[in-house]
């Protein structure tokens, strides 16, 4: 899964691709490179992230996906906790909504998912943007984790959202303190128990500044390591901005897999 900020301040390309055209042309570099998923995002939800009204979201959302929906083959992904972007994006093309609340955020998120005949991403999250980093409260985070994805899975089958369309994903830097963050890691395969596949993302994020001393644009070699692993741990899908340096990552870690090299 390739990544497509449409937005001025995201922590690591923040601005790089913010007009329409340019994250169009960026995600089709991704999609030659090998992503399979391009996942278009027009709202930062790094910590402290100022939220974005709905109009500016759209505004800058809709017109990528549908450049993308004209121009590409790839899965289109949504980022947004927007029940009415989602329903406009899908319209547009998109394939996936991934909502880093599990359709908390917003009511109307589960009925647009189980209106329309596309994927969604439920990830945890302990808070908004703003403030999912006060408590980074002790405990057993990955326990905390399975059971708020296992109660969210629920409330999708019950709207009749089959788990066929669902992936879950641990989200890796919100609300969790470095340790946390290398405990969901390691221990990703507790998540697959729920039957679902499993998204992941740790590009360029803080976890591996905290080891490398590396600030986000020189966090490719470190972003690899946290690939590999997750996926011998369990990952199906990787969330990252490097794609064509990824691919291979991707590529031969899957091959150990498959050969119960690991």
């Amino acid at each position: 899964m390739g990544v497509v900020n449409v937005t001025p301040d995201s922590f690591s390309d923040g601005g790089e691709f913010f007009d329409a055209e340019r994250a169009i042309a960026h995600g089709l570099e991704l999609a030659a490179a090998g992503a399979d998923i391009l996942d278009i995002g027009g709202e930062s939800t790094r910590p402290g992230a100022e939220p974005v009204t709905l109009e500016e979201e759209l505004r800058r959302v809709i017109p990528v996906v549908e450049g993308l929906a004209q121009r590409c083959d790839a899965w289109l992904s949504v980022d947004t906790y927007k029940a009415e972007l989602a329903r406009q994006a899908i319209i547009a093309g998109a394939h996936i909504i991934n909502d880093i609340s599990a359709m908390t955020f917003d009511s109307a998120m589960v009925e647009v998912i189980a209106a329309h005949d596309v994927g969604v991403v439920l990830m945890h999250t302990r808070d908004r943007p703003q403030t999912m980093q006060d408590d980074l409260s002790e405990g057993d985070i990955v326990a905390e984790v399975v059971e708020h994805l296992e109660e969210r899975l629920h409330a999708a089958r019950d709207a009749g959202i089959t788990c066929e369309r669902v992936l879950l994903d641990p989200g890796i830097g919100f609300g969790k303190n470095v340790a946390q963050n290398y405990r969901l890691i390691r221990e990703l395969s507790r998540l697959r128990e729920l039957g679902c596949a499993i998204v992941l993302g740790t590009s360029r994020k803080s976890l591996i500044g905290a080891v490398t001393g590396r600030p986000a644009a020189e966090r490719l070699m470190g972003t690899a390591a946290t690939v590999a692993c997750g996926i011998f741990a369990g990952a199906d899908i990787v969330r990252v901005h490097d794609v064509a340096e990824l691919v291979d990552v991707v590529r031969v870690s899957e091959a150990l897999c498959q050969m119960g090299s690991f």
